[in-house]
């Protein structure tokens, strides 16, 4: 029997997640003209992380981080084959913690790198010179991380498909096959949803630093 598991804001919140991290990278290896718009990708990987983090908690089910917690005891049965479950295996959920997390350092660094040529990151005015240079040098080595995690995330969903298992289907129309009934997700109504977007809109208003005084100009030379 086929159950719906994965719910309409999570499904949108991964293709979107898709689209602006692919753009980031994209924009990124361009050339400078390009600069500005890997900042609104940035921007808008921040928004939904946020986003995920209030659907983890307000979302139905499945989406809930409470519900595919990947504790030591569900590795060891996953691992030994005696894992069952409708969501995300203790695996799966190893790679969304760490997606999730590497995605949110990136996307907080950029906030404050500085190129000192045709970049500086919206907050980079709010913290001193030596913490932008610090959180620079993290926004570059961190790219390496994130091609590596993407790259095995996409290998697991080969090879989960060559197993004869699909993963990206159930991520469009939400429904997975079980073979027991299972109870239907609960919880994650419009209220909730409403709530997880005023969330991401105001961390997106935050990290635009448009709160932030702008500086008075340089005073002109005395002759």
């Amino acid at each position: 029997m086929r159950i719906t598991v994965w719910d309409l804001p999570l499904r949108l919140f991964h293709w979107l997640l898709v689209l602006c991290v692919a753009g980031a990278l994209l924009t990124i290896n361009l050339g400078a003209s390009w600069i500005d718009w890997h900042g609104r990708f940035g921007l808008a990987v921040l928004g939904l992380i946020a986003f995920r983090l209030a659907w983890g908690v307000l979302g139905s089910t499945h989406s809930r981080f409470a519900s595919f917690f990947p504790g030591p005891g569900a590795i060891a049965r996953y691992c030994r084959g005696q894992w069952q479950g409708p969501g995300h295996n203790p695996l799966g959920a190893l790679s969304v913690y760490a997606l999730l997390g590497l995605f949110a350092v990136q996307a907080v660094s950029g906030l404050f790198t500085s190129d000192e040529i045709a970049f500086s990151g919206p907050l980079s005015r709010a913290v001193s010179s030596s913490t932008v240079n610090t959180l620079s040098s993290w926004h570059r080595q961190t790219e390496l991380w994130l091609y590596l995690l993407v790259g095995l995330h996409i290998l697991a969903i080969i090879a989960y498909r060559l197993r004869g298992k699909r993963l990206v289907g159930p991520m469009i129309h939400g429904q997975v096959e079980v073979d027991a009934p299972v109870k239907a997700p609960r919880g994650g109504g419009v209220l909730a949803f409403v709530v997880a977007l005023l969330v991401a809109l105001a961390v997106v208003w935050l990290a635009n630093g448009s709160w932030i005084p702008t500086p008075p100009p340089a005073p002109a030379p005395a002759w």
